[in-house]
Parts: structure tokens; sequence; C-alpha cells
């Protein structure tokens, strides 16, 4: 199947904007794994330092007997989806072991669990949580031991940290090695039930406590299909997972085997084998593509619209909102996954999952068939399911009807016809909107806004009964300069009560909404955001309540019905102090727009 014009054209203009930053990265990569590609340059003293701990593999790894893998994890055992990685460095040194390879815990790296600071204080530090991931993927990595890259990440911004940092040691491969969701809970559906009866007043706290723990209950990965399993999708359409891992569940057999598999295929692609697949290949323009289709084709995490940038401008690519616009114009819903269908992740890996998807997006011309990966084939080598035959782990290809309809099709009778991740702009700026999770009726609202400048603002109104109307609900000064970009989850329930009782609601703010939201149309990401920037506020810092704004995701419209001339901008709240927020004064300061990732870390970088 030929690729399909737009994809086509879309990767050739990232390829061509891309191009001085992508060969300033590639040549860097070449002089870094020039100087740094091998372990042998460090002094014996460097040397004696870098393996005084390694107990039985001192030898092989004093006389460079075979590669050294560095090990980076974001374990902890509060993040259900890290949990397991507890026991993964001692299972994965014995792998390395098997086949003439070593490894080492270069280092740890933060790993924030955004279900716990949803709507807390701790929720400011959430997206600047990725540049200390990347910056502690980079210390870690700084000691020049290793030929290759075992990743252990999986949630939201863990894992585009972790992106971002080993990009920066790209001469080396790479592997993210997963460890899949826990076991299915109670219905999302009625777990969204009880959200909205206590934020009505009509459910106790121990009502809503005792459905939570029944959706979040064991080690794994949350089950809905936001950011962290959005993650994963994402690494098996860029070629660093193994094919099939993202959702194997943790603690069984096929798990430890695939486990296992990337250690071994890791040790197989360094520099001095036969084989050598750097990072810095591996993640190009057409993996960056690829990953975007997924993410459409999927009605993944709009929190995406942030990391793609991030991650591309870490390998040197260029990619915006247009980029994702246009994609998501001609890539179909394939996936319908909860928030955007009643099923959860397992029940569509269950019913043929990711390997699915690719196939049908190779099928389509939708995806680049022929990027390099860290498996031994390109794409579609992603396009089988993992199993064990006699023990033994093997690879057949996906049934060719979806296990379950409701959840997965084919390309030629999708759900939708487009991607659901729509560019909203006009003279209040630039925003995202997903349509995916909405009925069609919703795309558009226009009616008079209500404007806050904190959350727990919309909260009061909404229990003063201040918001019973046809309302836009304005949320600003939440960008990255204002308070680190949180997102603004907790805001869905009483959104979606007044929803329910029949008014036209949605939401603008220059803040983030979690992955898994999709009930209430909104314009989110709005930039430039309402703090001032070399003191020109932005649009949003201009509104009053009452204003008429229209919201189409249609026409692609984000547009205030007012003339904004002569106006006083709003001023900010003052920056949130305590839970380490003003320790991170810096990110906010030097952070760019949400289009190019709202990234402190790369914006002073040059990247």
């Amino acid at each position: 199947m030929n690729l399909h014009p737009v994809v086509a054209a879309v990767t050739a203009r990232i390829i061509e904007k891309s191009k001085p930053s992508r060969e300033h990265y590639l040549d860097l990569m070449a002089r870094e794994g020039d100087r740094h590609g091998d372990r042998t340059f460090l002094s014996c003293s460097n040397l004696a330092h870098g393996f005084a701990a390694a107990q039985e593999d001192k030898p092989s790894i004093a006389q460079n007997r075979g590669p050294n893998l560095g090990i980076v994890t974001a374990y902890n055992d509060m993040l259900s989806a890290h949990q397991p990685y507890g026991r993964y460095p001692e299972a994965m040194k014995l792998y390395a072991r098997e086949v003439g390879a070593t490894a080492q815990v270069a280092g740890g790296v933060p790993a924030m669990c955004d279900g716990v600071t949803q709507g807390q204080d701790g929720m400011d530090l959430s997206l600047f949580s990725r540049d200390t991931i990347a910056l502690s993927a980079a210390v870690a990595l700084s000691h020049a031991m290793f030929d290759g890259i075992a990743l252990l990440g999986i949630c939201d911004k863990i894992v585009p940290g972790l992106v971002i940092g080993a990009l920066r040691f790209g001469f080396l491969p790479a592997v993210f090695v997963p460890s899949g969701p826990m076991p299915t809970g109670i219905g999302n559906r009625e777990k969204q039930k009880v959200r909205q009866l206590y934020a009505e007043g009509k459910a106790s706290r121990a009502e809503l406590l005792e459905s939570e723990s029944a959706s979040y209950h064991s080690p794994g990965t949350c089950t809905f299909y936001g950011t962290a399993n959005s993650n994963q999708m994402m690494m098996e359409l860029m070629g660093l997972h193994m094919p099939g891992a993202a959702f194997v569940p943790p603690g069984t057999p096929l798990r430890s085997a695939l486990t296992r598999a990337a250690v071994h295929r890791l040790a197989e692609i360094g520099k001095d084998s036969a084989d050598y697949r750097p990072m810095a290949r591996v993640v190009d323009e057409r993996a960056i593509v690829n990953a975007c289709v997924g993410l459409l084709a999927t009605g993944g995490s709009t929190n995406h619209a942030i990391h793609l940038p991030a991650m591309a401008r870490a390998a040197g690519i260029k990619l915006d909102w247009q980029d994702l616009d246009e994609l998501s114009a001609v890539v179909p819903l394939l996936a319908r996954v909860y928030p955007n269908g009643a099923g959860d992740v397992n029940l569509f890996h269950a019913a043929g999952g990711i390997g699915f998807v690719i196939r049908e997006l190779l099928g389509a011309g939708l995806i680049h068939g022929d990027t390099l990966t860290v498996a031994s084939g390109g794409m579609a080598t992603y396009a089988q399911e993992p199993h064990l035959a006699d023990e033994t782990l093997a690879w057949r290809p996906i049934p060719a009807a979806p296990g379950d309809a409701t959840m997965l099709r084919h390309h030629a009778e999708p759900f939708l016809p487009d991607g659901g991740m729509r560019l909203v702009a006009g003279n209040l700026g630039r925003a995202t909107f997903k349509t995916s999770a909405l009925d069609a009726e919703r795309w558009t609202i226009e009616a008079p806004a209500r404007v806050f400048d904190t959350q727990e603002a919309v909260t009061d109104a909404f229990t003063a009964g201040e918001l019973d109307q046809d309302v836009i609900v304005v949320v600003r000064f939440q960008g990255p300069r204002a308070n680190g970009m949180p997102e603004l989850h907790k805001l869905t329930p009483p959104l979606g009560v007044l929803q329910d009782r029949g008014y036209a609601v949605a939401l603008v703010t220059d803040g983030r909404m979690s992955g898994a939201s999709g009930k209430v149309p909104a314009a989110i990401h709005v930039t430039p955001e309402a703090l001032a920037k070399e003191g020109q506020p932005g649009p949003l810092a201009y509104v009053r309540d009452g204003d008429v704004i229209r919201l189409c995701a249609r026409t692609g419209t984000l547009e205030i019905q007012a003339d904004l001339a002569g106006r006083i901008p709003a001023a900010a709240p003052p920056p949130g102090e305590g839970t380490g927020r003003e320790l991170f004064a810096l990110f906010r300061a030097g952070a760019d727009g949400a289009e190019a990732g709202g990234s402190a870390m790369l914006a002073l970088a040059g990247l």
C-alpha cells in the first residue's frame, strides 16, 4: 500500500523544517558516539569507581568482554504501574549474563502520580516533572559506562521525560520495558456515575472512595486509555518496545519472557554489533509521524499534543499542532477505549489491541512501514501478538477480525472518519479540541463566558448554583509560566453534571485536561497563555464575564465576539507556595508555549 498523500506531505514538511536542527542533532550524536561510545576511554580510576559494586560482573565490565547495559528506572511502590519494577533489575542482570552482557542500574528518576495529585497542589509540579525526569536520566547516563539503555517507565510525564533524556544519548540503542496493566476493576461508566453523584452531593465520601478503590486496586497500569496507556501505544508505533509488549499483564510468564527478550535484543543492537540500531536513528521524522497517527487512530490522550513536540525537539525534529491537525483529518478512529468507549485496555488488548491497529494503519498507508525499530523488522513486526509456545516466546499474526467490534474496527469501516484531535484558532489563540469522545452535536458551543482564575473558584460557583445556564467556563492563568500547567480533571464531574442537566457547556483554558477526559467540549492548552510573556499578556487575560465565545471543532474556531482593544488585562494570581512549588520558579519563568512543548529545559537549551 502506498503512503497516504497527506501523511507523505506532512512528513516531508516536518523533514524540511527540521533540516538544520536534525542535522545538528545527528552530527552531535556521531561525535558523542566517537567520544563516549566505548567505556575503555575512561581512566582506570574512572572504571574502578564504575564497577566497584558490580560483584560477579566486575571482570566482564573491566575487560570489556561484552555490552554493559544501563538501566534507568522510575520505580517506586506508590505508583501501581511502577511497583512491579522493584524486582526487574535483578532479573535483567541475569538475562544479560545469558547473552554475555552485563547490566547496572544507572540511576533512578522521579515518578509522580497524577491520579494522586489531581486537583491538589502537587499537580503544579506535574508537567515540569517531565523536564526533571529528562535531566535525571541524563545524569544517570552521564557516567559513559554503558552500551545500551533499558528504560523502565510507563506513566504520564515519565515516558516523555525518559525519551527526551535518552535521546541526548542517542548514539546508544534504547529499549523501553513496560510492566503491563492491572486487572479490570469496576466498570468505567459506574465509576464516572459515582463521581458525578458525589459532585452533586448525592454520594458520600465513603461511597466515592469505595468506588475508586474498586477501580484502582492492584499493581499495574490504570486500565483507562489515558496518558500512561497512550504512552505505551506510542512506544510501539515508534519501535521502542519489543513488539506487542504494551498491555501484557504484570507477573505473568509472558511478561517475564518479553522483559528477557528486551534485554537480549538490547545486547544485540549495540555499536559493536552487525545490527547497530542507535536511538537517534530509530526516532526519526517518520517515527514521530507514526506516533502521531497512532495517537489519533486510537483516540489517545490530549496531553501528547504537548509531549510529542517536546520529544521531537530532543531529536532535532520540529512538530506543531498544524501537523497534528492535518493528520487528524485523514486518520480514521479505529479504537474506542474508555473514556472514548466502555471497555478498558485489557479488553482492547484481548480484542486485538495495538497489533490490530498497526496492521490496519499499514494496510491503509497511514504509517511508515520502513522505519528502523529495535526489533528485527520494520513496523510490520509490530502487527503481531506475542505468545508462549512450549514456554518459548514467539509472535503470531493478529486475527483478521477484531475480537470485539465495539472496541476495534477495520480502517474501511471506522468509528469516525477522522482522528478527533482538532486545532481550533482565532482571536483567543490556538488550542487543542478532542472530538473523539464527544457526540457530534457538542462540537459547536456558543455561549456567554464565566471567567475564573482557579479551578477551585469554578467548583465553588458550581456548588452555589451560579453556573446553571448555557456557559463557556474560562479558566485562565493555568499555563506553564503561570503555575506549571496542571491538569484540571476535577472540573469534569461538575461540568458534566451541568451538561446532563441540558445546558450547553464548554471549557476554555490555557491549562491541561487529564488523558481520561472527554465528556465535556474543551479548548485546552490555549496558547499564548494568559500570563504575560515579555510584557504581552495572552488574549485570555482580557476576557470578561458575559463575553460571548464561539468554539467550533468543525470550522476550527476559537473566537470571542468582543473587541478586546483598550481593555486592561487581569492580574495573574501569585504563584503557589508549598509542596515544593517555589523550587520550580526557574521552570515557570523559562517555559515556552504549549504548542512547543511547554518546556523551560528545551527552550533554554535552544532545542
